[in-house]
């Protein structure tokens, strides 16, 4: 669970006429739980590990565009598919997935036009323009940060609605947060420790307007359980190094019950270190970190005992099976978001039509149900979701409870 930006208050589950909900929930749930014909559910989440990986198709030149399903609703969906690396791996994964979801759930619901963004800032912001001016309904992607926030700079009560897949990005209004960012881990994962008592609380954040993100939403996400932020420091190459940011704490607050770090890019281990080396942790003081500590790994020793709520990327949900006997390769999640936005937009066909996309529809207070759990999303663009909360136990995720809070 993660905070609300603006108020304490959880919103009112009365925004939409309980039919509407009730189908739409309904018809996800179908999707993406319940339909073991459909979508050959594996069973047992452990079983995937046990296929031999092949990969997704290479990169290569720019990909024409592609068009899958012959349904009344129109979705463009803008994807890395040519991009070298980590990206275009990742896009093509997702591009799989959507194949896979329009077979399974969208052929007749929606028309989907994929098309490449290769990576490149420029052609993904050239391709979302025309994307919004196409009357698509709903427009999925794209990757690059640079493209998001030019959608989330452009106003206009016709535009359609934005379901972004860009890292480390923090949703704006109209441009939905889809993947998992810092903020959302580490509010998360503070409200779980806030939700066993804990009331005072420190967030070391990374520099920048990143940490401000972070620090509302875990700020916002304690009020709820009348826990609150004593300080927030941003940690990061230029604040003067891990022994200053531990000093600056302990000259503005005292026994706290609570440090959360979400440094973004920057290594947690050395401020961890200095920490234990003043003694502040183990003391009834709960560290909690975020899902970024994973990029530099868990298994310093100095992060033993910290908690973290993140998606468990061996479980990607129902999908997983069926993924991986239509390519024969292992799944992540980037199949996952692939997979869940075109579900999401199959859905809201099914159950409400093309009047169903909606600001009002996508921001239901219910969530949906998706391959990595139940998620909702903001009127601020964030996204919330319910997920896994983890102890990091002699270098790994240990887990603790299956669910943080619930929204």
């Amino acid at each position: 669970m993660s905070g609300h930006s603006g108020s304490s208050k959880r919103p009112s589950r009365s925004r939409l006429p309980r039919a509407v909900l009730v189908a739409l929930m309904l018809a996800l749930s179908a999707c993406q739980s319940g339909n073991d014909e459909v979508l050959g559910l594996a069973g047992d989440g452990a079983a995937v590990q046990d296929a031999a990986p092949t990969a997704p198709a290479k990169a290569g030149p720019s990909r024409s565009a592609e068009t899958l399903g012959k349904g009344p609703v129109k979705v463009s969906m803008l994807l890395p598919l040519s991009a070298p690396g980590t990206a275009g791996d990742g896009g093509r994964k997702m591009r799989d997935a959507a194949v896979l979801a329009m077979a399974d759930l969208g052929n007749d619901l929606i028309t989907l036009n994929v098309e490449d963004t290769a990576g490149d800032d420029g052609r993904a912001r050239s391709l979302a323009t025309g994307a919004l001016a196409s009357g698509a309904k709903l427009v999925i992607g794209p990757t690059e940060p640079g493209a998001v926030r030019q959608l989330a700079g452009i106003s206009g009560t016709n535009r359609p609605l934005v379901l972004a897949l860009a890292e480390n990005y923090t949703g704006a209004p109209g441009v939905y947060s889809v993947r998992l960012n810092e903020a959302d881990s580490a509010a998360a994962g503070a409200a779980a420790i806030a939700a066993k008592g804990a009331r005072k609380f420190v967030l070391f954040m990374a520099e920048g307007e990143a940490g401000k993100a972070t620090e509302k939403r875990v700020a916002n996400s304690l009020s709820i359980y009348g826990a609150s932020l004593a300080v927030a420091l941003p940690y990061g190459p230029s604040t003067g190094g891990s022994e200053k940011a531990v000093a600056d704490m302990t000259a503005l607050v005292s026994d706290p019950q609570g440090i959360v770090i979400a440094s973004g890019s920057a290594n947690p281990a050395p401020l961890v270190a200095a920490l234990r080396a003043r003694g502040l942790l183990g003391k009834g003081i709960t560290l909690v970190g975020s899902n970024r500590w994973i990029e530099h790994g868990l298994d310093d020793p100095t992060l033993q005992g910290a908690y973290i709520a993140t998606l468990d990327s061996n479980e990607i949900g129902p999908i997983a099976e069926r993924f991986r006997k239509t390519y024969n390769y292992e799944p992540d999640v980037n199949v996952a978001y692939g997979y869940d936005t075109v579900a999401l937009a199959a859905g809201i066909a099914s159950a409400l039509g093309p009047k169903g996309f909606t600001k009002k529809v996508i921001e239901s207070p219910t969530g949906f149900r998706g391959s990595t759990g139940v998620f909702r999303f903001r009127e601020d663009g964030a996204g919330e979701r319910a997920m896994p909360f983890f102890r990091i136990d002699k270098g790994k995720l240990k887990l603790v409870e299956k669910s943080t809070a619930g929204f």
